[in-house]
């Protein structure tokens, strides 16, 4: 049985979801078994979070709240992940 689970976070890092931060962020999200989608508070669109490209073109900026979403076996393990690196700043400052 597939487990789902989200949370929403802030984007932290000054400059925001750009090339970096967004491959960190696919490079992660593909590392579980889970499927990760990802969207800005404020707009209804789904993106693959293990798409480098999709979660560039959310254009996040710092302080845009986005909501991280995983279903399968490890969705609560990648997302609680997922959600500390973007609080992390995507170790950037």
């Amino acid at each position: 049985m597939s487990k789902t689970t989200s949370a929403v976070v802030t984007v932290a890092n000054k400059l925001g979801l750009h090339a970096r931060p967004a491959t960190l962020f696919a490079e992660t999200a593909s590392k579980a078994k889970s499927d990760i989608s990802v969207r800005r508070c404020d707009q209804e669109q789904l993106v693959d979070g293990k798409s480098v490209i999709q979660m560039m073109l959310l254009a996040a900026t710092v302080g845009t709240r986005i909501e991280i979403a995983a279903t399968g076996c490890d969705a609560h393990e990648a997302v609680s992940a997922l959600v500390e690196l973007v609080k992390s700043g995507f170790l950037e400052d």
